[in-house]
């Protein structure tokens, strides 16, 4: 991520705490709906979307907004508002990522909720209701689920890297060896924080991801001791004009650095 300025532990604080009860109610309000057929959507004609996302997100702005009206708001179930570019921070939201594992009555889902200033976040929350799981971060404060401080994991005799089977072939024969491709997670976000507590080994992220499926969870990879990188070998940034992305990689050490050479020799 992006160098961090010293920022004032009190307004961390402030903000984390309203995350984390925020997100926690919005995982109530999805709950609600999960398994129980609410009723669905189709966005652009191909991206499901549900009764469940509109009503966490309804909440989310509601509550978050009314907390900080000064801050931009930025979110999937939402037309883009770019007053956002003028304020000094903005909420980044995904009511549910995983919106179509939810529907399938998957549990691999998570309600997504970021502070970003200046192109990085500054305090990330996932909240996992139906895996009875609260993923956070703030920067130089440590990434945490459930309370337990999370540190990535060091690859084994087998790695175990997420994303599309694609993206893993190219991996060069003598790494792809020692490869296996883990099983399809729904939420991106989840997916991501699945790396930070050492579940996983990495992950690639296909082109087309928005800021709103990474803002919180790269925070808690960082914070754990990842990153994540695009073909170039930077860090995404956030909350600006342009909120998509292109193939991403994330992980750490020698296999982050081989994920992020297949994405810079595909693109």
């Amino acid at each position: 991520m992006p160098a961090v300025e010293q920022l004032s532990e009190s307004d961390l604080a402030g903000d984390l705490a309203l995350l984390l009860e925020s997100a926690r109610e919005a995982g109530e309000i999805a709950m609600r709906y999960f398994r129980q057929s609410p009723e669905v959507w189709l966005k652009g004609g191909t991206s499901p979307v549900s009764e469940a996302d509109y009503a966490a997100d309804n909440f989310l702005n509601k509550s978050l907004r009314a907390a900080r009206p000064d801050y931009g708001w930025l979110s999937e179930e939402a037309v883009d508002d770019q007053a956002r570019l003028g304020a000094r921070r903005t909420f980044v939201v995904d009511p549910i990522d995983g919106t179509r594992g939810f529907l399938e009555g998957r549990r691999e889902w998570c309600v997504s909720v970021a502070v970003v200033e200046k192109g990085r976040s500054i305090a990330g929350v996932l909240e996992c209701p139906a895996r009875k799981e609260t993923f956070w971060a703030t920067p130089g404060g440590g990434a945490f689920k459930n309370g337990r401080r999370l540190a990535v994991g060091e690859p084994g005799p087998v790695a175990l890297v997420g994303g599309p089977a694609d993206m893993i072939g190219g991996l060069p024969p003598e790494i792809r060896r020692h490869v296996k491709r883990a099983e399809y997670i729904p939420s991106l976000a989840y997916r991501l924080a699945m790396v930070a507590d050492g579940s996983l080994d990495g992950s690639f992220v296909k082109p087309n991801s928005h800021d709103w499926d990474l803002a919180a969870a790269d925070l808690i990879l960082h914070e754990a001791g990842g990153s994540i990188l695009d073909e170039f070998g930077a860090a995404p940034t956030y909350g600006g004009l342009d909120i998509r992305h292109g193939a991403l990689v994330g992980g750490s050490g020698e296999l982050l650095a081989t994920m992020a050479q297949v994405i810079r020799a595909g693109s």
